[in-house]
């Protein structure tokens, strides 16, 4: 057999089961009951092409053994996560990089899911180019749902060339005041006295406007302030020792947060997609993508 039908039989046809990446983000939505039987994707990086700019890989192979791949060639996927984090993971928390202001969302990196189905059956969801227009967009739904509606073995992402020059700055320019002096930063952060900016593109371009918030007592730093664990969505208040996302209204915050109130139409809707997909709710039980705070 090959990988993907190893996967198919792990995962088997009945009783509860969770499929789990690094760990790096376990407790998101809920624990996983504690009846439930645990596997493993399957890891390893399928094909890299780099001239239609996709890439197949297997959903447990970790961020960083992609990135280092891709780097290769120059180019990278739009995916973040803690040390450890994998592919499949990450796509299944669904949340997005600092850096969404150039590289996109995570749901949008998706072009093809192939998964195992609480029928215990393979399916594919998506297809396998950057122009592919498959109709219903089935990984959509797949992105940020934890698990519960099919797991996930292989996937097929986008990729993005690497930016010429990257830089990080830090100063006590207001994000306001930043934001008119760049044209399009891939990341504004603010932790209430001072703000970080990631600069991206052509060399001469990310020096000219460094230059110009050098004069605004700016200076180049190593990376991006170290991020808290744990993500909210901005009231208006930032808390403590939090930073928040400028362009996304994600605050990055230590300790525990309250999930947003769902309408509860969306929520008929979504116990719906719930009941098709899983009708016996044997895919990774216990959890609630709207438990998420962010």
């Amino acid at each position: 057999m090959n990988a993907m039908e190893d996967f198919r039989a792990e995962v088997g046809s009945s009783g509860p089961v969770c499929v789990k990446g690094g760990g790096t983000r376990w407790s998101l939505g809920g624990e996983a009951n504690t009846n439930v039987r645990v596997v493993h994707a399957p890891g390893g990086i399928d094909s890299h092409d780099p001239a239609e700019m996709t890439v197949a890989v297997w959903a447990g192979t970790t961020l960083t053994i992609l990135a280092e791949v891709l780097a290769e060639k120059r180019q990278e996927v739009v995916l973040d996560g803690p040390p450890g984090s994998t592919v499949g993971g990450s796509l299944s928390v669904g949340w997005n990089s600092i850096r969404r202001q150039r590289i996109g969302t995570a749901r949008d990196s998706l072009l093809q899911a192939e998964c195992v189905g609480a029928d215990g059956r393979i399916f594919k969801a998506g297809g396998p180019t950057v122009k592919n227009a498959s109709g219903y967009e089935l990984c959509r739904l797949l992105v940020g749902s934890l698990g519960t509606l099919a797991l996930t073995g292989r996937v097929i992402l986008r990729t993005r060339p690497l930016p010429e020059c990257s830089l990080w700055l830090r100063g006590t320019m207001s994000p306001v005041e930043v934001e008119r002096s760049c044209y399009r930063p891939s990341s504004i952060l603010w932790d209430g006295s001072n703000s970080h900016v990631c600069l991206e593109g052509y060399g001469a371009d990310v020096e000219s406007e460094a230059e110009g918030l050098a004069e605004h007592g700016m200076t180049e730093v190593a990376g991006p302030p170290d991020l808290p664990p744990d993500r909210d969505r901005w009231s208006g208040d930032l808390p403590q020792g939090a930073v928040l996302d400028v362009a996304t209204g994600v605050v990055h915050r230590h300790g525990s947060t309250v999930a947003p109130e769902v309408d509860p139409a969306v929520k008929v809707i979504a116990h719906r997609l719930k009941a098709n997909f899983d009708p016996q709710g044997r895919l990774n039980p216990g959890r609630d993508p709207y438990q998420m705070s962010a």
